[in-house]
């Protein structure tokens, strides 16, 4: 892969991203992962340059045993199946987004979508980390190299420092964490490039 872009092209919707340029050359598959309710399709909608694909359904009584809603009041809507999106890092470099379940019920799905993927990026939320440890043992397990980003929630508690989040999350030292805002574009975008940085390192030493 080529080195970090400076600029992201292209906004959402804008008739330049309908169609990938002839120079796109790294086609890239990532999974934006985590845990229900913490972000995942916001995040894919706020960077999408395309019209995101979404397989959503409303919450219903009969699955409020399976699905936990603490902390989660405004929660409705979960996906079933996958979020998919796409952004353009550079007139090379592109991104082909797929979003994963967050529920233990779908797990079933998780090789299938997985599959050909380079990378992870797992969103976590403050308020409940322990909720993320499910996740990030598909993540390990699969062998993927992730980057962890923290979604800001209004309510999220302020006093962690990042060795506590990090030894909370067991996290290997070179493993990115960042902090993100899932709704904002920019923020999301930093996130990702986090991700897109590490695995280009990772990737020099096999180059050379």
């Amino acid at each position: 892969m080529a080195s970090a872009p400076s600029s992201i092209p292209s906004m959402p919707g804008s008739p330049s991203a309908l169609h990938l340029p002839d120079t796109a050359r790294d086609l890239v598959k990532i999974l934006i992962t985590g845990p229900f309710g913490v972000g995942k399709t916001t995040l894919i909608d706020s960077v999408s340059e395309i019209r995101p694909l979404h397989t959503e359904e409303r919450l219903t009584e009969a699955s409020a045993h399976v699905d936990d809603l603490d902390g989660l009041r405004d929660k409705t809507t979960t996906t079933v199946a996958i979020d998919f999106g796409r952004i353009s890092l550079s007139d090379r470099i592109v991104l082909y987004l797929f979003g994963t379940p967050g529920q233990e019920r779908f797990r079933s799905l998780w090789d299938d979508i997985a599959h050909g993927a380079l990378g992870a990026l797992v969103l976590v939320d403050s308020r409940r980390v322990e909720a993320s440890f499910d996740v990030l043992g598909l993540v390990e397990e699969s062998g993927l190299p992730y980057a962890v980003a923290f979604n800001v929630f209004p309510d999220a508690p302020r006093h962690y420092s990042e060795e506590q989040l990090r030894r909370a999350l067991d996290l290997e030292p070179g493993t990115p964490m960042v902090a993100c805002d899932a709704r904002e574009r920019n923020s999301s975008v930093d996130a990702l490039l986090a991700l897109v940085q590490y695995l280009m390192e990772r990737d020099l030493p096999e180059s050379r």
